[in-house]
């Protein structure tokens, strides 16, 4: 016969009033926190998907703040790049009105000292700065002045002027997550910006017979190119036209070198990879020398300049007064690094307007998935406190009803 201990009423009274207890508790810990699941425990499966929504909601605010950084970005450099613009479209006007032939070499002289003071302010607006202070033209040289000038005499002038624009920074681009699956360029190598012709690099040996001796890599614009023991100039040439650095390599007809012109107004970033010599046996770059852009060899014949060149041309021909210049080389200068410029615009236009439909769209995604989370883990308030109101009743109940069953007698206090 199994006994039943006089104590059990009692012990299974007070187990059922702490498990209330706790219940009480919990949701008292709920309306104070708002939250309904306060740990892990209480809800996994709906845990864990608060969790990756949280973890996406933070990814959301990151690449909005990353947006909001490029724009500014973009409406900067859009504004030093307009002006520019303005510039250049000054210089164009004279260049047309000094090519028409009416005008006395005096005169020409005069448009010429006006072309050597916009000049100046072009130079000025390749080597703006940011808001922050870091230069915005010179690739992630960002504390580099992105173009140095050397200045001379030029028949015609007064006093020393500019008579070349060296670019000093680099061609790489800072780019920041918009996306899970994209990011944004947020700045701008000058060599691109203010560029005016496709560069050309044309060198003096003959390749027709060369061979690489071992595996080589060369970098074209920061390109990587792997090339392989073996490998003729015709092979070189091909993975060259195939890597999609923006270089297209042909061989020479007269001299059979292999000559580089990059396929937009840019200047060509070259240098062989480590224990490479395959550039320099080819004649390109310079064995001494392993900095891009100034590494060209040195009887290698580079054609294609920048939009400072162009302005200097015009500027010459104007102080030396000779009109068929203007008219011809210098103006189609002119207009080849206009329209490079109104490219680069149109370019960052289009990058902006993309950040802006990006935002947009990630403006509205961050109150969903924040309206998705709050439906996992939030408490609903008007069901939360009755709840708490029912556990509170039926709680005084079960107090009411033990205290009425389980009296206290004198024994209770002896045991």
């Amino acid at each position: 016969m199994d006994r039943i201990s006089t104590n059990m009423m009692n012990d299974d009274m007070q187990f059922q009033l702490r498990n209330r207890e706790v219940k009480l508790n919990d949701v008292q810990n709920q309306i104070t926190s708002q939250r309904r699941i306060l740990n892990l425990r209480d809800h996994p499966a709906d845990a864990a998907n608060s969790t990756r929504f949280q973890s996406y909601l933070v990814r959301l605010k990151q690449y909005e703040n990353n947006i909001h950084s490029a724009l500014e970005s973009h409406q900067t450099a859009e504004g030093y790049m307009r002006e520019a613009v303005d510039v250049m479209q000054r210089i164009r006007e004279i260049a047309v009105q000094g090519a028409n032939g009416t005008y006395s070499k005096g005169d020409l002289q005069n448009m010429g000292q006006e072309v050597n003071q916009l000049l100046n302010e072009l130079v000025s607006l390749g080597n703006s700065r940011g808001p922050d202070g870091t230069m915005i033209f010179s690739g992630l040289e960002s504390r580099t002045t992105p173009f140095r000038v050397l200045t001379g005499n030029v028949p015609g002038a007064t006093g020393h002027v500019v008579t070349q624009v060296q670019y000093l920074g680099d061609i790489g681009t800072n780019r920041t997550d918009i996306s899970d699956t994209a990011t944004a360029t947020v700045n701008f190598p000058g060599n691109q910006v203010f560029w005016a012709e496709q560069q050309q690099v044309v060198p003096t040996v003959d390749a027709t017979g060369y061979v690489v001796q071992k595996d080589s890599t060369i970098s074209i614009n920061n390109v990587p190119i792997a090339l392989k023991q073996g490998d003729n100039v015709y092979a070189i040439m091909q993975k060259i036209n195939d890597s999609g650095a923006g270089v297209k390599a042909h061989l020479d007809p007269v001299s059979s070198a292999m000559v580089l012109q990059s396929t937009s107004p840019r200047q060509i970033w070259l240098q062989d990879g480590p224990g490479s010599t395959v550039l320099t046996d080819l004649g390109v770059v310079n064995p001494i020398n392993s900095s891009p852009p100034r590494n060209i060899a040195n009887d290698a014949r580079v054609n294609g300049g920048s939009l400072f060149d162009m302005v200097i041309r015009l500027r010459d021909s104007l102080y030396s007064g000779n009109t068929l210049d203007i008219g011809g080389s210098s103006l189609r200068g002119i207009d080849s690094g206009l329209n490079n410029l109104l490219g680069n615009l149109g370019k960052l236009g289009a990058q902006s307007e993309r950040l802006n439909l990006t935002l947009n769209r990630t403006q509205t995604q961050i109150p969903e998935v924040t309206g998705d989370n709050s439906r996992l883990v939030d408490v609903d308030m008007s069901k939360a406190i009755t709840d708490l109101k029912l556990l509170e009743y039926t709680h005084q109940a079960a107090l009411q009803t033990a205290a009425r069953i389980l009296p206290q007698t004198l024994l209770d206090f002896l045991r």
